[in-house]
C-alpha cells in the first residue's frame, strides 16, 4: 500500500489535495536541509471532504511513482479540461477507471468550482453537509437568506459562515448531484 492507516487518516481529516500540497512542502523542505514544521504556506483552495474512496488504487497503477506523479497532475490541474485529458490519459495507459479515481476526478473538478466562489471548505456524508465561506466569497449573503427561508427543511445558516445542507446522500452519485444543486442554488441572483 502506498498510505498507512495513519496516513490514510491524515488525508481524510484534511483532505486529498491539501495532504498533497503539505508533503510536496514538507519533502522541499527536506531536500534544502530545513526541518519541515507548521509554517507551511498552503493554497487557499476550497478544501473538500465527501467521505467517498478518492484515490487511484494500488490495483489499478502497482508503481508507487506512477500514482504519486498522477496525484501531482490531478491535484495541479488547472480547469475541467487539463482533468479531462487526464482521464483519457490514464484509461489508455492503465484501463477503465475504478470508481476510487473517478471520484477522485470529481472531486478535484468540484474543488476548482468552489474555489473561486470564495468557499474554503464543503464537507458532505450519507444525510447533511456543510459548506464553510471564506471571508471573502461572491455567494450573495441575500440569496443564502433567501434560501433558507425558502426551504427551512433543507437548508439552515449556522454562525456568519456556515451553510447547512440536509438531503439523502447515501450513494456516491446522489452525494455528487445534491452538491452541484447546492452550488447552483448558491449562484442565484436573489431577486430570481
Amino acid at each position: 500500500e502506498l498510505l498507512g492507516d495513519e496516513q490514510s487518516g491524515q488525508i481524510e481529516t484534511i483532505g486529498f489535495t491539501l495532504y498533497m500540497e503539505m508533503l510536496e512542502q514538507a519533502v522541499n523542505a527536506i531536500k534544502s536541509g530545513k526541518q519541515p514544521g507548521d509554517d507551511l504556506v498552503l493554497n487557499q483552495g476550497t478544501e473538500v471532504n465527501l467521505h467517498v474512496p478518492a484515490l487511484i488504487p494500488a490495483d489499478y497503477l502497482p508503481d508507487v511513482n506512477g500514482r504519486l506523479t498522477l496525484y501531482k497532475r490531478i491535484a495541479s490541474a488547472k480547469n475541467e479540461a487539463d482533468l479531462k485529458d487526464l482521464q483519457i490519459e490514464m484509461i489508455d495507459r492503465f484501463g477503465l477507471l475504478p470508481d476510487a479515481v473517478k471520484n477522485l476526478f470529481r472531486q478535484t473538478a468540484l474543488k476548482l468550482k468552489l474555489t473561486p466562489l470564495g468557499i474554503a471548505k464543503l464537507d458532505a456524508s450519507d444525510e447533511a453537509g456543510r459548506i464553510e465561506f471564506a471571508a471573502q466569497t461572491s455567494i450573495d449573503p441575500f440569496t443564502l437568506v433567501k434560501l433558507v427561508q425558502t426551504k427551512p427543511g433543507s437548508y439552515k445558516l449556522e454562525g456568519g459562515h456556515t451553510l447547512r445542507f440536509f438531503f439523502n446522500m447515501r450513494t456516491m452519485d446522489q452525494r455528487f448531484n445534491v452538491i452541484e444543486q447546492v452550488v447552483t442554488e448558491l449562484q442565484k441572483e436573489p431577486n430570481s
